[in-house]
């Protein structure tokens, strides 16, 4: 009898083991999964807003070569892929392995960063912004003051 109630005791602890080991991963995944998803969010977020530097670079240079902005995206990636100092340092600019002909895509969700240029005025501005944020980029901000700002720095 007392053998039979020692295999039953570590019957139960066999199975109270494997309840332990169960609950411990599902806690362990309830805890990571939300956080990987966060993690990728941030790193997507942290992409588009990179891209949108980018685009505000070649902006510049455009305004810096021809005297105003250019009113679209397609033009300002066939200047990117002509410009000399982008073909030399396009890795130091945009970052290794860029490929000029993503510039005005957001990494976010594909579609195309909006542009908008006021050139009518004395002072030329640009506004960029992400069709799937608020982020926005440019001189046509609320604050005219910073120049070529971001939204979020």
């Amino acid at each position: 009898m007392a053998s039979n109630s020692r295999g039953a005791n570590t019957a139960i602890q066999l199975l109270l083991l494997v309840v332990i080991v169960g609950l411990t991963y599902v806690l362990y995944r309830s805890l990571t999964v939300p956080y990987e998803k966060v993690r990728l969010q941030e790193e997507v977020t942290q992409n588009t807003r990179d891209r949108m530097g980018y685009v505000r670079t070649a902006l510049i240079r455009y305004e810096q070569q021809k005297g105003r902005f250019t009113s679209s995206l397609d033009s300002l990636v066939m200047f990117v892929k002509a410009d000399s100092l982008f073909m030399a340092k396009s890795d130091s600019i945009f970052g290794e392995g860029f490929v000029a002909d993503s510039l005005p895509f957001s990494p976010r969700t594909g579609k195309r960063f909006q542009l908008s240029v006021n050139d009518t005025t004395r002072i030329k501005t640009y506004l960029l912004k992400d069709p799937d944020t608020d982020d926005q980029i440019g001189t046509a901000l609320p604050d005219i003051t910073l120049l070529n700002a971001s939204s979020w720095e």
